[in-house]
Order: C-alpha cells, then structure tokens, then sequence
C-alpha cells in the first residue's frame, strides 16, 4: 500500500514538474513569437568601451562572431533576439578637460567601423524609419548615444558635429560633474553641487538638442536636473540604463515622482540589468528584475517602459541573465506575469520608436530656427588644457611694470640697429 502510495505521489510531482515545464515553454514560444513581430530595442550597451579596453579599438585583431570575453558577440545577439541597440559611446570622467572629445570620436568610429565590418549583422541605424527597415531585413538596428557630457568638452559646436556623425542620445553626465551640470552622486552627498541642477548654459544645451532631435538622456543625473529638464524639453526624455528607486534605493535609479512626470511628458524608462541598481546587493535573479518593470507598470503605466540592460558596462548581472542572449527570458517572465501582447510590444520596443519619432517631430517642427552659437562663458571652463581663442577679453593681461620692461627692451633693440 505505501508504495503504491509513494509511485502515485511520484507520478503526481512528475506531472506536476512537466505541467510547469510546458507553461515555461508556453511562455517563452510566446515571448520570441512577439520579438518577431517587434524590434527589441535596448537603451545601452558598453561592448564599444571593451573593443577599446582589450583590443585599443583594433577591430583587426577581434571577431565578433567568436569573441568570448564579453556580455555581447554576434551569436549572442542572434539568439537574444535584439532587434535594435544603442551603443554606448562612453570615454571616463578622467578624460575631462582632457582628451575627451577625441577619445569619443574614436569610440563612435568604432561603432561606424563594427556595423561596415559585420554588414550582415548590423545596419547603421539613426531614426526611427531606420530601426524598422533594419527589422524588416533581420539586422540589429545599430544607434549611437554619448554616455556623458563631458564628452562634448562644453562646446555646442561638437554636439552638433556629433549628432551629424550619428549620436542620437547624450548622457548629461556620468559620475561627475561638467562645467554645466551636476551628476548624481551630488544626490548621495558625496560630491558637492556646483551648478544646483543645470547652468544657463545647461540650459542651452537642452533647447540646442531639442533643435536638433537629440534625445535626452537623463541617467547619471540629479533629481534636480531630472525636474529641470522635464520643465523645459519639448521633446519625451529617456533614461537609457535606469531603474526604480522605489524598489531598490540606489541614486542611479528613478524615483516614482519622477516615474510620474516622464508619463505625463510620454518619455520612456529603459530598466537597467546590473545587480546594484536591480536588488542594491551583490546577487539578483531574473525575477528581480522583472520586479522593476512590474512597478514602473503600476506606478506610471505600460507606456514608459523599455529595456536598457547595460551588458558590458557592469560587473554584476542577474542569475539568468549573464548575457545579451538571455533577455528573451525577461520577456517570457512578463507574459509569466500577465502582461498582454501589447503591453510586452510596448516595452520591447514601440515605446523608444515613439519617443524617437516625437523627438523627431519636435526638430521637424524647429527647421529654420539658427543654431545656438553662443558659447558657454570661458570663466566657467577655463583651466591649464584649454585656449582662449574666440574669446576676445580672454587673454592674458600684461601689468605695467611688464610693459614698461618690454618698451626699454625694444627700445634698447631700436638703439642698437640705429647708426653712429
């Protein structure tokens, strides 16, 4: 009696096992039957800084289709479905006042040179008619975003020279401040703010890419410029690798008032995957992750949600989620949830194509204003690494005893050229 007891509960766990097996299944047939119908378009990805940091942007030397040592490679990109990315254009804070603008120009030609060298995978990608004409032919939509404006070393002229090269997102800042803006680590107290929120010439800045169609992208910034900016944009804003401060409390993440106000302005959250900003610890789990995109639901509706995952630019993703080819499983785990089809669309990728296409409409609806050519006061970026040319009250005063020395020693000079 008790073993027929024991095979009967065996039997019971077996079916039970392979009942919620099916209903994985279920969901995960589901999820790539709808990332076949809609691009999965991800807000950030660091694979150009790790072409710099192992190969020195030697693209010679790597081949995507074998290369082990990253988050993303082109099999890995074909099995996680990814539809369309924005590539990170990323240079460190170190650069500032440095080198910045080149070592950026370098990080958006090798994204240039990645899509020429691998054309059957990649399609250069700048609008939204580009993401679905990529879609259509099977390719990853490859777009470009600035991830810091330290990058622009203060100056509109490199803005638009970088928009006309294909970025079409700007990170204000990164984890520092520029001369024009406060990032958000002035939120955790451990830097000071220099700028409360946005300079004039922030502000500048924000109209500038609002004439050019340049989406602006508010993660890494304060709380005070988040509020600025969505004052003053006329175009939906984004935050490209960001999640809710609500689930987990990291100054990275987006508080619900502000979730709120990106609904009310039709802008869009891209989650972020890395474990600090999913569960602020060490570890997280798929589920974890899924927990961000279920409150930013609750809290501001299905209409500002997307994915950014920050593959290759974190140390730390969730259990399931080691690579670019595991997010098809995030997508299976909402449907898991109860999400609609047309809800999980609007998160995989018709939310950015509508910001995008609203941002495009406001630079369409701004042809023929002049470009913005007034620049930022030198005072408020002069240091040892920058000239002052064009600025004509810039150059160095010489005191009177200096010109007095100068007059006797061309005076001398004079003296000694004159006959006896």
């Amino acid at each position: 009696m008790l073993s027929k007891f024991i095979l009967a509960l065996y039997l019971a766990l077996g079916l039970s096992s392979c009942a919620a097996s099916l209903a994985e299944d279920q969901h995960m047939t589901r999820a790539l039957q709808l990332m076949s119908e809609t691009p999965l378009i991800d807000g950030h990805n660091d694979l150009p800084w790790q072409l710099r940091k192992q190969f020195n942007n030697e693209l010679n030397k790597v081949d995507l289709n074998t290369l082990e040592t990253t988050h993303t490679n082109i099999p890995k990109i074909k099995e996680g479905r990814l539809g369309a990315q924005f590539w990170s254009a990323y240079v460190p804070c170190e650069t500032q006042y440095k080198d910045a603008v080149r070592q950026t120009l370098e990080q958006i030609d090798v994204v240039h040179r990645m899509c020429q060298k691998y054309p059957e995978t990649f399609m250069f990608a700048t609008s939204s008619q580009d993401i679905m004409e990529a879609f259509r032919m099977n390719k990853t939509a490859s777009l470009i975003g600035v991830e810091g404006g330290h990058s622009l070393d203060s100056s509109l002229g490199t803005l638009r020279t970088m928009y006309h090269l294909g970025v079409r997102y700007l990170t204000l800042t990164h984890s520092c401040n520029t001369p024009w803006a406060d990032n958000w680590l002035v939120d955790t107290g451990s830097e000071p703010s220099q700028h409360n929120g946005l300079s004039p010439f922030g502000k500048q800045l924000i109209v500038e890419m609002n004439r050019l169609g340049m989406l602006i992208d508010l993660a890494h910034v304060t709380v005070k410029v988040m509020n600025q900016v969505l004052d003053m944009s006329k175009a939906p804003v984004i935050f490209s690798h960001s999640s809710a401060y609500s689930i987990c409390p990291h100054k990275r993440n987006v508080p619900d008032d502000i979730l709120k106000r990106v609904n009310e302005t039709r802008g869009i959250v891209m989650v972020n995957f890395y474990n600090d900003y999913v569960t602020c610890s060490k570890t997280a789990k798929l589920s974890d992750v899924a927990d961000h995109f279920d409150h930013i639901k609750k809290v501001a509706g299905v209409g500002i949600i997307g994915f950014g995952g920050d593959y290759d630019g974190v140390t730390r993703l969730p259990e399931g989620l080691e690579d670019v080819s595991k997010v098809p499983k995030v997508v299976a785990e909402l449907l898991k949830r109860g999400w609609t089809d047309e809800e999980v669309k609007a998160a995989l990728g018709k939310n950015l194509l509508r910001v995008l296409g609203e941002a495009e409409k406001v630079r369409d609806s701004l042809n023929g204003t002049n470009p913005d050519d007034v620049p930022i006061p030198y005072e408020e970026v002069k240091n040892t690494c920058r000239t002052s040319y064009g600025y004509p009250n810039a150059g160095p005063a010489h005191s009177l005893s200096t010109l007095a020395l100068l007059l006797t020693l061309a005076l001398q000079a004079l003296i000694a050229l004159t006959p006896s």
